[in-house]
């Protein structure tokens, strides 16, 4: 398999679909689901754990918080990665979400790219690994 499967917790139903496209074409990322609430994404992400490699989640959401979904996920498979994407990420957000086990943080307004890149390179271990 040579697509990175990537579900996505985002509330701005046009950065979702922005994400998607990037992702898709840049990334060779396939995304197996959206939600736009912490209930909805921690639901999904944890009754299908094995159908996702990554997870990208905004801290603030329709209803409730991204640092939920992401607690949520802490007894993941090694192979399976969370980022935070936010327009918050002060110092204290990006150790806050590294402590509660988010492996990266990237700031909606400036490190899309830093996404893409992680992205890439989690789409080269997997094909490293097969």
């Amino acid at each position: 398999m040579n697509t990175v499967r990537t579900y996505i917790v985002e509330d701005n139903a046009t950065i979702r679909e922005n994400l998607v496209g990037t992702l898709r074409e840049v990334a060779r990322s396939e995304t197996v689901g959206e939600a736009e609430t912490e209930d909805e994404g921690t639901a999904w992400l944890t009754h299908n754990r094995g159908k996702w490699d990554l997870a990208i989640i905004d801290l603030f959401l329709k209803e409730g918080s991204g640092i939920n979904v992401i607690e949520a996920c802490r007894d993941r498979l090694p192979t399976q990665k969370i980022v935070v994407l936010s327009n918050h990420t002060t110092q204290h957000v990006r150790q806050r979400c590294a402590e509660l086990g988010a492996d990266a943080v990237f700031d909606k307004a400036t490190e899309i790219d830093d996404l893409v890149d992680f992205c890439l390179r989690q789409r080269q271990e997997q094909l490293n690994h097969h």
